[in-house]
């Protein structure tokens, strides 16, 4: 069931409504094996003028356990991934984040999307893929997936998106490598990019979780 909302959307969600008459969107997408409530967690910490949504993925991997796309590695260590899945999930948060803004009547300009791991993924991929939709992309231990990049938008299209990229150094689940893959990539584009990097491993520590959100506050001043 979907939480008692005025909104109307694809996907399963959990949100906090914002403050004051300016609204920002803030969309959040947990990992693999979570769910919803995740990443709503963050909530009390995001800036109090963003709508925070905290989205459910559509692909039900056991109870309470969802997944935006399901994966695998090759004997190499490389990574493969369901593409139908990958590209029905994108389509389908596109829509959850375009109804979203509508219903809530905040323009593109002020839409940021964010998750972690599988959705740092997801955030990232709808940032190149649909940039007139949103604003900005948070990406917390994430990858860029050369799906995305094949259908990424023109980078004029990307003009003036904002970025931000964080991983952990001793990540044992998505390697640090792969944040700078996108740092590098990013760096060809006219995005704004924030790159840090953290101790730990494959979580979202408290420095980490405080200079993300010093980003998000920032955003007003910065697009």
């Amino acid at each position: 069931m979907k939480s008692a909302s005025r909104l109307d959307l694809p996907l399963t969600f959990l949100e906090r409504p914002a403050e004051g008459d300016r609204p920002w969107l803030l969309v959040l997408m947990h990992g693999v094996g979570s769910n919803e409530q995740d990443l709503f967690g963050l909530a009390p910490y995001v800036p109090p003028h963003f709508h925070v949504l905290s989205l459910r993925a559509p692909h039900t991997l056991g109870y309470a356990a969802h997944a935006w796309f399901e994966f695998g590695l090759r004997p190499n260590g490389e990574r493969v991934i369901n593409e139908a899945q990958e590209a029905a999930s994108r389509q389908l948060v596109a829509q959850t984040v375009e109804a979203a803004a509508q219903q809530l009547g905040i323009p593109p300009e002020r839409v940021v999307v964010g998750g972690f791991s599988q959705g740092g993924i997801m955030s990232l991929s709808l940032l190149l893929t649909r940039p007139r939709s949103l604003h900005a992309a948070m990406v917390l231990h994430g990858r860029l997936l050369p799906q995305a990049v094949q259908a990424a938008a023109a980078p004029e299209a990307l003009q003036g998106r904002q970025l931000w990229v964080s991983h952990g150094l001793q990540d044992n689940v998505i390697p640090l490598a792969s944040a700078q893959a996108i740092r590098d990539y990013a760096q060809r584009l006219p995005i704004a990019l924030h790159y840090a990097e953290f101790p730990g491993a494959h979580e979202i520590r408290p420095e980490e979780l405080q200079q993300a959100m010093a980003w998000l506050e920032q955003l007003p001043a910065a697009g």
